[in-house]
């Protein structure tokens, strides 16, 4: 039977210290209630305020439950994360030439939410994404959702064809988010719009939780070679933009 971490465990036996003590407590009592070396202490306690597990009474130094605690198993808010990806989103489709997409899971889990939506530079005719409801399936930002948020989306059965190259199958489907967890990213070449395909990377929050899809659209020739390979430039940019925006979730909801 493997070993429990005992990392966790302590942080886990902190929160519970400081839920039930009632008052905020100083760090030398945190330490000595638990029989940890106040450096051991004092790096937990450190590693939790900054996710927001844990507070910090500015006056007294002392600590105390955080905010966070009450928001566990809330998502982010979608204003809140479109407001952070924006001024990056539009960096990428500067950069790429592509059209991006910032998906998040939808109410249900059926589909993908189209929080922001930045059109392709080049001036053709374009329709508005965003508030609008994608498929999980036919999607690259919908895949991404599939392989790398679980437990928050789910793929309709049975799944619709939209264009001949839609995956239905769910044994195909599950080949797929397998090799998407393995490289990383998502690549969907034109399945959900005749000749328009799509890339995506997931955006994690703190300690890699994922929390949307980042995605680029485009003709499928300007993202994929002519034998279905995935051209790397895109996937780089797309790369860097997530982590960008990842950088700036840090301080939580």
């Amino acid at each position: 039977m493997p070993r429990p971490i005992q990392s966790v465990e302590r942080a886990a036996a902190m929160l519970r210290l400081l839920g039930g003590a009632g008052r905020p407590l100083a760090l030398a009592e945190v330490a000595a209630a638990l029989a940890l070396p106040r450096p051991t202490a004092h790096g937990i306690l450190r590693t939790l305020r900054d996710e927001g597990l844990v507070a910090q009474d500015p006056a007294t130094g002392r600590y105390l439950p955080g905010d966070a605690l009450d928001r566990l198993g809330t998502r982010w808010d979608r204003h809140d994360l479109r407001a952070r990806a924006m001024n990056w989103a539009d960096v990428l489709a500067a950069g790429t030439g592509c059209a991006v997409y910032l998906g998040v899971p939808a109410e249900d889990g059926r589909g993908v939410d189209v929080v922001h939506h930045v059109f392709r530079p080049d001036g053709t005719p374009q329709r508005l994404r965003t508030n609008t409801i994608e498929p999980l399936h036919a999607t690259a930002w919908g895949l991404c959702l599939l392989a790398f948020a679980p437990s928050s989306v789910r793929a309709e059965d049975p799944m619709t064809a939209y264009t001949r190259r839609t995956a239905t199958s769910p044994a195909r489907l599950a080949r797929t988010l397998e090799e998407t967890r393995l490289r990383g990213w998502a690549a969907e070449p034109g399945g959900w719009e005749p000749g328009v395909g799509g890339l995506a990377v997931p955006v994690r929050s703190g300690g890699g939780l994922t929390v949307a899809a980042l995605g680029v659209g485009a003709p499928t020739e300007d993202l994929f070679t002519a034998d279905g390979r995935v051209r790397p430039g895109p996937v780089v940019e797309l790369a860097a933009a997530a982590a960008e925006i990842a950088a700036g979730l840090e301080e939580g909801p």
